[in-house]
């Protein structure tokens, strides 16, 4: 990752209002073979009721985030039926808005006609964009920050266009 891009502690941290998220793949590089996509191919579950067994620094991050009063929202774009690996990742959302996060989904058939940025960001309070840049594997390849009027005029309005759009976690149902 490029010397000026802050970790997730530091980006984060700077958000005095605002936290959005916007996923537009069908997966990303995990590790077929062990971790916590393996664990859930072979069946285990997290337990709502016991989130010592679940609770990771990343969530503890977002909790610390919504904690000082900072809107913290996700939306995701997926293809239907969906991967595997959303079904994952919708397993596990639970765990996401028990931090505080908002979380919504949007079949990608209902986002045609939404202009959408080429790569998945953060935007940090209306103004600086994280990109996550992502190889053709779906392996993370690297993050750039941006402070880009135009380009956060962007992120911002096709987030809220999405969201508009996307229907709560609560509210979303996957087949099997």
């Amino acid at each position: 990752m490029p010397s000026n891009v802050p970790t997730w502690d530091e980006l984060l941290g700077s958000a005095t209002s605002a936290a959005i998220h916007l996923e537009m793949r069908d997966a990303y590089a995990v590790d077929y073979e062990k971790g916590p996509f393996a664990d859930w191919r072979a069946g285990h579950r997290h337990n709502p009721e016991d989130r010592a067994s679940w609770w990771r620094p990343w969530l503890d991050l977002i909790q610390d985030t919504v904690g000082r009063g900072v809107v913290v929202r996700r939306a995701r774009i997926v293809s239907e039926p969906v991967s595997e690996y959303t079904r994952f990742l919708y397993d596990n959302t639970f765990t996401n808005v028990a931090a505080g996060e908002q979380v919504r989904w949007l079949p990608r058939r209902q986002a045609s006609t939404i202009a959408l940025p080429g790569n998945d960001f953060w935007l940090i309070d209306g103004q600086r964009i994280r990109w996550n840049h992502f190889t053709g594997e779906g392996a993370s390849a690297g993050g750039e920050i941006s402070d880009e009027i135009a380009a956060a005029k962007l992120c911002a309005d096709s987030f809220e266009a999405v969201w508009a759009r996307a229907i709560p976690h609560d509210q979303y149902t996957i087949n099997r």
